[in-house]
């Protein structure tokens, strides 16, 4: 189709092109008879010019796609944007870390469970991506980690700030220790933070290690004097003057790992944990075994339950591994609210109350007035209740049959574990497989006890079939498509077949995949 002169100058002139110097004085005659031309022009031309440049537009504004990763740190070194000063401050934290490869391996176990869903949520809002490597600085990404002052959790929470940002905290439930929930609150924290230090990152990383009130101060004592007020011009506590450069290091040592000769072990970018709705209070060890897994494993995904069962008023989500999901909501769709708890009949005797009967059985008045359904504190000599049994009960008749039969067969072996520089209580019931409060009591430590290098701390290991030492090859994971994928190539990656991923997605019929959809894989952990 025919374009006349105007249109195409037009075109030309719409579209932007950058001419280099040389090229000026024939843009200003170009754009002079673009002007003249104009006077005389049609709309039909006009329009036909815009059409043209907007066409032109969206092919040069067309983006090469992201690349698609196996490895989280790969996903985080990828959209890592906060400048690294190469300061003293930084410089020494960096060579720290790098010193030490084996803590550094700890960590990636560590997060292994918890990273993807951190990584998740801060792309979700947006935020600086180091922001998935604070829990590091904050906790090594130990879950049950607490501190002197009392902070607890990955994300070192302190009561009263987990009750400012909605965390839970009674005697059956820490929110500060639930992972989801209290990455839920840090990112909040660190949003508010971020809008009230006028959108600083750096200022507002170290308010949430010292407080709003602290670094607001320290910018009003700095603007007094006529000084800058970025995060280097501070005068902080000496916490926090550390506290940035450490995040600012790992930072640095994840984008250039190569460089300094560190190795962060992968950690397989996809859903391997899904949050399931239970519905009522429900017993831990009941609900591990519907799942199939082990109360201590249970217990890793949801470090924040204080005892042996949910708390009554909720939350009611469990993390659960995604190829355990399916199998457990069956089971706990056929199990009536009563059935979720042990507990045992007692008849009240005289001098009973409700907390004494509590502390008798090592529960709460709350449990039982739930479990019985009582309105008040009120109850009569010969009244029969029914009590929930605290962990310790673990040979009660009315434990699930299959985790009682384990309990009664079960044999273990003591071992002695030395502990090395780095171990913490929650390292070592991983390495052996056993609960914190196990290890707490075989050694007579309070589960926050810091321990010390060269200690010997008794250990009671579970002897293993042959069977269950063969088991579990095979995880279902769920993967998140990401522009870029293809059947052929999440297949090559996980290392199975497209014609399996299509049968486990019900996808016969579908052409594509759509970046942000969700495929189930069944993946051989031995070779994924």
């Amino acid at each position: 189709m025919y374009k006349s002169p105007l249109v195409l100058s037009l075109a030309l002139i719409l579209s932007g092109c950058q001419l280099t110097a040389s090229d000026s004085a024939s843009t200003d005659v170009a754009s002079n008879n673009v002007e003249q031309q104009l006077d005389g022009a049609s709309p039909s031309d006009i329009n036909d010019a815009l059409m043209i440049n907007a066409q032109y537009q969206q092919l040069t504004d067309i983006d090469e796609p992201p690349p698609v990763f196996d490895d989280v740190w790969e996903r985080i070194r990828y959209q890592l944007s906060i400048d690294v000063p190469q300061n003293r401050p930084v410089v020494a934290e960096r060579n720290y870390y790098a010193r030490h490869q084996a803590y550094l391996d700890r960590i990636s176990k560590r997060a292994e469970p918890y990273l993807y869903f951190i990584v998740e949520e801060v792309e979700k809002r947006q935020m600086p991506i180091e922001i998935a490597l604070l829990p590091i600085v904050e906790s090594a990404f130990d879950p049950f980690g607490y501190s002197h002052r009392s902070a607890s959790g990955i994300w070192q929470f302190m009561p009263q700030t987990g009750e400012r940002f909605d965390l839970k905290q009674n005697w059956w439930y820490d929110g500060r220790r639930d992972i989801v929930q209290s990455t839920r609150a840090a990112l909040d924290y660190l949003s508010y933070l971020h809008k009230t230090l006028e959108g600083d990152w750096l200022n507002a990383i170290a308010a949430y290690n010292s407080g709003e009130g602290r670094l607001l101060r320290a910018i009003k004592k700095n603007r007094k004097k006529h000084l800058p007020t970025d995060f280097w011009s501070l005068d902080l506590p000496r916490e926090t003057t550390a506290y940035v450069p450490k995040l600012l290091a790992l930072s640095d040592l994840v984008k250039r790992s190569d460089e300094f000769g560190v190795k962060w072990q992968p950690i397989i970018n996809a859903q391997v944990v899904e949050a399931v709705n239970v519905g009522s209070q429900i017993d831990l060890a009941l609900a591990a075994d519907m799942a199939g897994i082990s109360l201590t494993e249970l217990y890793r995904l949801n470090p924040g339950f204080n005892r042996w069962a949910t708390d009554p008023n909720g939350p009611h989500f469990l993390l659960l591994p995604s190829d355990k999901v399916e199998a457990f909501t069956d089971k706990l769709a056929k199990t009536e609210q009563k059935d979720r708890l042990r507990w045992q009949q007692y008849v009240v005797a005289r001098g009973d109350s409700l907390s004494v009967i509590a502390k008798k059985f090592s529960t709460s008045t709350n449990a039982i007035k739930t479990l019985n359904k009582l309105s008040s504190n009120t109850i009569r000599v010969g009244q029969q209740l029914l009590v929930p049994l605290s962990d310790g009960e673990i040979n009660s008749q009315h434990l699930p049959k299959s985790v009682r039969m384990a309990a009664n067969k079960a044999t273990r072996k003591k071992l002695s574990h030395k502990v090395a520089s780095g171990d913490t209580l929650w390292d070592i019931s991983r390495e052996y497989d056993v609960t914190i409060a196990e290890l707490a009591t075989w050694n007579k430590l309070k589960k926050d006890a810091v321990l010390r290098v060269g200690q010997k701390l008794t250990v009671y290991k579970q002897e293993k079939s042959q069977l269950a030492a063969t088991q579990i090859k095979e995880r279902t994971i769920t993967y998140k498509v990401r522009r870029g994928d293809s059947l052929a190539r999440i297949a090559a990656k996980f290392n199975v077949s497209v014609e399996d991923i299509i049968k486990w997605n019900s996808l016969a019929g579908q052409k594509y995949i759509q970046p942000g959809q969700k495929l189930k894989l069944k993946v051989d952990v031995r070779s994924a």
